[in-house]
């Protein structure tokens, strides 16, 4: 639809309503919208070679990950008997929670980790042989370690410790 107005000047204008093109005199002015449409195939064939190249690049990362993965010990450690009286066969073992340990290695160096709710930890260590008790612990009823380890170089050593609360 076409709509044309005179001008002081006695020029006319032309002003299409509905396709988002305006005229005057010497210029055209086309909206934005319309010129999106004409670079959005380009756009998307940018967008789809950027992501094929995230996606490959992705693929090569766990690869990369597992050669330079991190040494030292993870695990669980429970305790067990959590109540007094006889011991049955069957009874679960319960988590260790929030418990500090302390890892003296074969040169007297000694680090600490702390047990979650579960139970588990995670402590990176470089390879070497590793003594690990509960801190504080010298001695009286029950037994929290010293357990050993043996820490191989590039991957993580996973125990399962059990400590006896000595409760009969």
């Amino acid at each position: 639809m076409t709509n044309e107005e005179p001008s002081p000047n006695g020029a006319r204008h032309g002003v299409i309503l509905n396709s988002f093109v305006f005229r005057h005199s010497s210029f055209v002015l086309i909206d934005r919208h319309e010129a999106v449409r004409v670079n959005l195939p380009m756009q998307l064939r940018r967008l789809s070679i950027a992501l094929a190249v995230l996606i490959m690049c992705a693929g090569f990362l766990p690869g990369q990950t597992q050669s330079g993965s991190e040494t030292g010990i993870e695990g669980v450690i429970t305790i067990d008997p959590i109540r007094p009286g006889p011991v049955r066969a069957d009874a679960a073992s319960s988590p260790l929670a929030n418990a500090v340990f302390v890892v003296e290695s074969q040169k007297g160096e000694t680090r600490s980790f702390t047990t979650d709710d579960q139970g588990r930890f995670r402590l990176p260590l470089p390879p070497g042989h590793y003594k690990v008790s509960l801190k504080g612990k010298t001695g009286g009823v029950g037994r929290f370690g010293p357990f050993e380890v043996d820490v191989v170089a590039g991957q993580m050593t996973t125990v399962q410790w059990r400590c006896d609360s000595g409760i009969r």
